[in-house]
């Protein structure tokens, strides 16, 4: 119907398209945007680096206060937007890049090590992705973890 309304192209199976890699076989398809991780790792010198086994440190509680301001802010930020971009279909550094996300009006030294610790993470799991299963049934599952307050700056609930 629509090619008798518009001119339009079929351009066959989704590969690729916005920096997300789709793979289609009868299980299912695969989402991930490996070639962008590779393009962040490359042009932030973290290509060669030393993989980490998790996102950031549990502990970690970042702040306005502690470290120096950055010279040029504009690395950071541009880095935690193409992170943001990223969890599209890496769900487990979203709380990580969120935490990031806090700062980018003034960021500190602080805010960059903790950045790169991202970074590190993802030289060890570029291929991680989204896969969905076209033999299971649909299943909608939410979850919220409330943190009753815990920004240390605000005092309000960042997870809510």
């Amino acid at each position: 119907m629509l090619d008798t309304s518009f001119k339009i192209k079929d351009l066959g199976n989704l590969n690729y398209f916005l920096g997300i890699e789709a793979f289609k076989n009868p299980n299912g398809i695969s989402l991930h945007q490996r070639k962008y991780t590779l393009e962040i790792l490359k042009e932030n010198g973290f290509f060669d680096a030393k993989p980490a086994k998790t996102p950031c440190t549990p502990s970690l509680r970042l702040n306005n206060t502690e470290g120096t301001l950055l010279d040029n802010p504009k690395i950071f930020r541009r880095l935690v937007g193409k992170l943001v971009y990223l969890t599209n279909t890496r769900a487990d550094i979203s709380y990580s890049v969120q935490q990031l996300s806090q700062f980018v009006d003034k960021p500190r030294d602080s805010h960059l090590t903790a950045a790169h610790s991202i970074l590190r993470y993802l030289k060890g799991s570029t291929g991680k992705g989204l896969f969905y299963s076209s033999k299971s049934s649909l299943k909608f599952q939410g979850f919220s973890d409330s943190d009753w307050a815990t920004c240390t700056e605000t005092r309000k609930s960042i997870t809510s």
